[in-house]
């Protein structure tokens, strides 16, 4: 019983630091990427937690789905955030 409330324990803190990176991280690829791993995190603890359909729905459309969908409009659109203002693009067309 113990460790399985030191594995849920562990899971749950590397969720939360998931979480976190993928709120703060400029690239969206890496972002992407987490929020996979926060997805995959979360079907081993409602496997653990004796919900194995809710488990594979998770992996389907959590893991996989979404995160192909994300990395496909990535590849399609520009990969790191912007840092610059609206004002700096106004001033380099000006130029």
């Amino acid at each position: 019983m113990t460790y399985l409330v030191l594995i849920i324990g562990f899971l749950l803190l590397v969720l939360i630091g998931a979480a976190v990176y993928a709120v703060y991280q400029r690239d969206l690829l890496y972002a992407v990427i987490a929020t996979g791993i926060i997805s995959l995190i979360l079907t081993v603890l409602f496997y653990i937690l004796q919900a194995p359909d809710v488990a594979l729905t998770e992996a389907a459309i959590g893991v996989a789905l979404t995160t192909i969908i994300f990395i496909i409009t990535i590849r399609n659109t520009k990969r790191f955030e912007d840092d610059r203002g609206t004002k700096d693009k106004q001033e380099s067309k000006t130029e």
